[in-house]
This record gives C-alpha cells, structure tokens and sequence, in this order.
C-alpha cells in the first residue's frame, strides 16, 4: 500500500487547479464582461470551462486512490496537468492581451489532454505495476 503522503503533491496540485478554475471563470464572467470583447470574452470562458473540467479529472484520479499504482494513470495526471496550463493558460493569455499568435500554442494543450486522457485508458487494461 501506497504511503499516505504519496498522493499529496497530486491531491494540491487538483485542489489548487480547482480553485483557480473557479476563480478564473468567476473573473471572467464579473470582471472582465465590460473589458474583453465578446469573441475574447468567449475565448477566455472556453480556457476556463476546460480548466475547471480537467481539475475535476485530476482530483478524481487522487483520490481514487490508484495514482500510485499505476505508472500511466501518473503520467495522464501529468499530461492532463500539462494541459490545463498549456491549453487554458494560452486561452487567457490571448484573451487578455489579444495576442493571437498564442492561439498556436493552444492545439498542444489539447494533444496533451488527449494523451493524458489515453494514458488512462491504456492503464484500465495494460498498466500492470
């Protein structure tokens, strides 16, 4: 059995991505409605719907008590982690300082959703640490 500290950093990061995604979206929605311009405004809603989603993945994968036996269901955490930053972390950015070419970055983000989310599905039948 995993130690009970194992699925502390995991179980902060989640909680930490989780606070900030509502934040974020509650920014988005009070603070910036007046600022950004409806298409921005759209861009930034859709890094924090994305955002929020995937904290809720990773606080699941912690406290599903697994994450430490199973090699791929760490690195999907690790990937979708990636994500959350890469993906929404550009969406705001652009958002915010309407700096298009940032929207370049973007499609990373969402390869690494994509491969965290089959990292997990891979370690449901081959992940055997």
């Amino acid at each position: 059995m995993a130690s009970k500290n194992s699925n502390s950093i995991p179980l902060f990061l989640s909680a930490i991505l989780g606070f900030l995604a509502v934040a974020l979206g509650a920014f988005g929605a009070h603070g910036l409605k007046s600022i950004l311009t409806p298409d921005l405004l759209t861009i930034f809603e859709t890094g924090a719907r994305y955002h929020l989603i995937h904290a809720v993945v990773l606080l699941v994968l912690t406290l599903g008590g697994k994450l430490s036996e199973s090699k791929f269901r760490r690195i999907g955490f690790w990937l979708i982690f990636s994500g959350i930053l890469i993906f929404s972390g550009s969406l705001y950015t652009l958002s915010l300082t309407g700096i298009r070419v940032l929207g370049a970055i973007t499609p990373l983000g969402g390869l690494a959703f994509l491969a965290g989310w089959a990292s997990i599905a891979y370690s449901a039948f081959f992940d055997k640490e």
